[in-house]
């Protein structure tokens, strides 16, 4: 049964409404949703909570919602945090979002399940995407032209980059500073070693090591916004797809550099 507003603190209740919904919405964003879902999961969660009016503005760095109920209007706005990728948590937070817009509840009790998928919604150890990141490098390589004698140093530099990048990424770096020591490290730590075992493609060895990078969701996202009438969003999307590719370039440019000087 949808839960209905009604008494001396509906305007508390349409808050807390308001805020649970953006929550759900901000929560796919950093998921790497598209702003489709993402409307889709606030409007549902909202719906269910007792809203009779949904309207929601979905910006790259913030989101904004209204809530109307019982005669009565709430607008809230809320910050997005870094935009990233996390399947399980975007599942989750969907399936919570369509059980209440079945089901109804109390917007107390679906904020405490809210925080319960993001605090215990289990994660892929960091080791566990490193040795997958470095196996997804040295097999793309391979595609690319790497011959078999630079497959383990792709593999080991795309692996390390890859755990590199976490730790950096979780202490708060600027993500593009981030994609450009990354790209740095793994060329010429891909380079060097791919050279050393005698390897005939050294510069395919490099670029194959920086692949890690290659925003694939949110150049996808960028298309889909798009195409579905969000151009706002989807063009910020793809501006920032380029900002990564082009820091990425710099750090691969600066490692070539250095291996020539090596040489």
């Amino acid at each position: 049964m949808t839960y209905q507003i009604d008494g001396p603190d509906d305007t508390a209740a349409i808050a807390d409404i308001a805020s649970v919904a953006l929550k759900v919405g901000r929560t796919l964003m950093e998921c790497g949703a598209s702003v489709r879902v993402i409307q889709e999961g606030a409007t549902l969660m909202a719906r269910g909570l007792g809203a009779n009016y949904v309207g929601m503005r979905v910006g790259y760095a913030s989101l904004a919602i209204t809530v109307e109920a019982s005669a009565k209007a709430f607008t809230l706005m809320m910050p997005v945090g870094r935009h990233g990728m996390n399947h399980r948590l975007d599942m989750a937070v969907r399936a919570l979002a369509s059980s209440v817009a079945a089901n109804g509840g109390r917007a107390s009790a679906v904020q405490k399940e809210l925080d319960r998928l993001v605090r215990e919604t289990p994660r892929y150890p960091p080791w566990l995407v490193a040795i997958a990141t470095g196996i997804a490098c040295a097999a793309f390589g391979r595609l690319l032209g790497v011959d078999w004698l630079g497959f383990l140093p792709v593999f080991a530099a795309g692996a390390i980059a890859q755990r590199f990048r976490h730790e950096m990424l979780h202490r708060g770096l600027n993500v593009f500073v981030v994609a450009a020591l990354v790209a740095f490290f793994a060329a010429t730590a891909g380079g060097l070693c791919a050279k050393l075992v005698g390897s005939g493609s050294v510069s395919t060895a490099m670029m194959a090591s920086t692949l890690l990078l290659v925003p694939g969701v949110p150049a996808t996202n960028a298309q889909t916004d798009i195409m579905e009438g969000f151009p706002t969003v989807g063009s910020a999307r793809a501006i920032s797809v380029a900002m990564v590719m082009v820091f990425a370039a710099c750090g691969i440019w600066c490692a070539e550099a250095l291996i020539q000087v090596m040489s």
